[in-house]
Parts: structure tokens; sequence; C-alpha cells
């Protein structure tokens, strides 16, 4: 199972967000104005992307430009970590706890980079809830909506088939690496960034209104193809 971090299993939404407004800031582009605007639109549908890809988006044939910013998110991103800490999505714990008493692998994928990744890690402890922890970087250096991170995650855990994963995450680019990695069940959260119309749009094969449902999704004994289709209309 990969399960995406930030808005899925983290609740740091607005944390992120924020981050993101404090580097584009730092290149010129500030509150109040028609560039920010359509920078901050820019980052909202580009949620789940690498980091370094939501600001070459912004900062096109500028790449120096593209690497100040980033390190600028990710320095207020661990700054803010520092000061207000991370929370766990409620039943969370509970559903890591489940899948992995059914002897399911546990990949975490996400755009950060590896340095901010193993920052979260530190803050989570979570070395006995999971298997793996991928950043675009481990898989290559290309993250969503690319299905290498979900890839990665299978060879890396043995699994034999790529029908035998399934991947839940809050945004279309969760949903298309999903899709394009061949997971048989890519469940939409519909408590995050996008909408259902959105996830829908990306291939999400299941919407869940919590991450508390996706066990019982993923250890049903019946996922046909027609339930898996007419679940997510």
């Amino acid at each position: 199972m990969c399960l995406d971090l930030a808005g899925t299993t983290v609740g740091d939404i607005a944390m992120v967000e924020r981050a993101f407004a404090e580097a584009i800031a730092t290149q010129g582009i500030v509150p109040g104005t028609g560039a920010y605007a359509r920078a901050m639109v820019h980052v909202h549908r580009s949620r789940g992307c690498p980091t370094i890809d939501v600001f070459r988006g912004i900062f096109p044939g500028n790449e120096a430009q593209a690497q100040a910013a980033n390190l600028t998110f990710e320095r207020s991103y661990e700054g803010t970590l520092e000061r207000a800490g991370l929370t766990a999505v409620p039943a969370v714990m509970e559903v890591l706890d489940k899948l992995r008493g059914n002897g399911i692998k546990l990949a975490l994928i996400t755009g950060f980079s590896r340095v901010t990744l193993s920052r979260v890690l530190s803050m989570l402890d979570w070395d006995d809830k999971i298997d793996l922890a991928i950043s675009p970087e481990d898989a290559g250096g290309r993250g969503r909506p690319w299905p290498d991170m979900v890839l990665h995650a299978v060879l890396r855990t043995g699994v034999a088939d790529v029908r035998h994963v399934a991947v839940i995450g809050d945004s279309e680019n969760d949903m298309l690496c999903g899709t394009r990695a061949g997971a048989s069940i890519v469940a939409g959260l519909l408590t995050g960034v996008h909408s259902r119309e959105r996830l829908l749009k990306g291939g999400a094969t299941h919407l869940l209104d919590s991450i508390a449902d996706f066990p019982s999704l993923v250890l049903s004994d019946d996922l046909g193809t027609t339930q898996i289709a007419s679940s997510a209309r």
C-alpha cells in the first residue's frame, strides 16, 4: 500500500501552503498581486508533485530562481515543524496498525525532498509502522504524477504484480501516479486538497470520506472490476 504523506496521513495542508507562499514572496511575487494569485493557483493545482517541480512551473526557464525558492520552502516548512510540531490525521495510527497486522507492506510517498522527508520522519517516529518512505530522489528524480515512486516501492518490497498495489492520496496527481503505475485500487481522500471531480479526473477508483475506511477497502475479498468502477461514481 502506498500512502501519500501531507494531507493524507499527516494534517499539515495549511503549513505546506504557507511555506509555498513565503518562498514565492522571497522571489518578488508578493501577496496582493495578480502574479501571486496565479502562482498560488499553480501551487494548489500541482499539489502532490515534487516541490522543485512546482517552483519550476512558477519560474519557467529560471532554474536558479526555482532552486532558491525551493530552498526557502524547505527552510520555512522545517521551521514551522520545529515551532508547531506535526500531527497525524485522526485514525491513521489505527489504519497503519491494521494494515501491518494483516501482513501488508506500507510505503509513504511524497513530493518533499529527501532532506525534508527525513525531518518529517524524525518527528513522526513511525519506524515500526511503515516499511518504506520514498521521495522523488529515491525513485530516480521523477515524482508524481509519474508512476516512478509507486513502482520503486514495488521493486523494493518484492511485490510480484502491480495489481497487488493500492494507492491513497488527496490530490489529482496522487491519482494519476497510482493509475499510471497500474495499481488496482487508487483511492481518493475527500478530506484533502482536491475536489471529488479532480480526484475522479485523475483516475480514482474509489472515493473515501476518511482514511479510516481504507483498511476495509483493501482487505475486502470481492474487489471486482465492476465494483471498483461503480464506487467512484
